[in-house]
């Protein structure tokens, strides 16, 4: 196989949660780019349809579907749906996910005040939006017995984050141990599971607060790179865990945080 065969994802079909914006977006881009058709969702329609005819513009394979994945069942019928009109499914990306606000480095983040309304909120979102995608796409690909599942997870759910709100670190360290599971489980059928666990991004989560530049200062000190990430970053390795390259790829919760977590 070529090194152009290992990242060619022409004929093969994707979807990516949380679409819209940030991660999620530049990750669709990457799989288009690779030459997958790609089924972008997110919840928020209008930046979704804006997002989805900028793509177009240089991605015909561009498409769109709004989906809340907290709605187990509205999972299910949109991953039907594209099986349905695409025929196959062989590559998601879990990749939708909010913010719990400010960790235990201020003081409205701390342990007594955490509220269960807030963190019951980012768990449908954050690890039950996870399971919901992960249930609905292995229905597809286990009969096929291969395909292609990536989450995005967090370094704050390998270590602690004192900038990072408890339900954050806390769903995102359950979703990498929902990984593990699943990529044992799926291994037989040549289904892989992986993560990624990014480090600071400039994107919308939390507010966009990583994308001011006092906020991105300040988060120099943490990282050996010395720099908040843009998140065209994370094209690279979401499509090698997308593409052939991957294949003897699965289980794996991969850092991408410019050395932080090696601190």
């Amino acid at each position: 196989m070529s090194v152009h065969q290992l990242f060619d994802l022409g004929g093969q079909t994707a979807l990516v949660t949380g679409a819209a914006s940030g991660l999620g977006s530049a990750i669709a881009e990457a799989l288009l780019a690779a030459g997958a058709r790609t089924l972008m969702t997110d919840v928020d329609e209008d930046a979704l349809n804006a997002r989805v005819a900028l793509l177009r513009k240089h991605h015909p394979l561009a498409e769109g579907a709004v989906l809340d994945v907290a709605d187990p069942d509205a999972v299910d019928a949109v991953v039907d749906d594209a099986v349905r009109r695409y025929g196959q499914l062989d590559c998601v990306f879990a990749n939708a996910g909010i913010s719990a606000g400010r960790g235990f480095a201020v003081e409205t983040g701390q342990l007594e005040h955490v509220e269960h309304p807030a963190w019951d909120r980012v768990m449908r979102i954050n690890l039950d939006g996870v399971l919901a995608t992960l249930r609905a796409s292995v229905r597809h690909m286990k009969p096929r017995r291969q395909g292609r599942i990536i989450v995005t997870s967090s370094i704050a759910g390998i270590r602690a984050e004192p900038l990072s709100g408890y339900a954050y670190v806390a769903s995102k360290a359950a979703v990498n141990n929902l990984v593990r599971q699943a990529a044992v489980e799926l291994a037989p059928f040549n289904v892989l599971v992986n993560a990624i666990a990014p480090g600071p991004f400039a994107t919308e989560i939390n507010g966009g607060r990583l994308k001011l530049p006092e906020s991105a200062e300040r988060m120099r000190t943490y990282i050996p790179l010395g720099r908040v990430a843009q998140p065209h970053e994370i094209q690279g390795l979401a499509l090698l865990l997308a593409s052939p390259a991957s294949s003897y790829i699965t289980g794996a919760v991969i850092p991408i945080d410019g050395g932080a977590s090696a601190r």
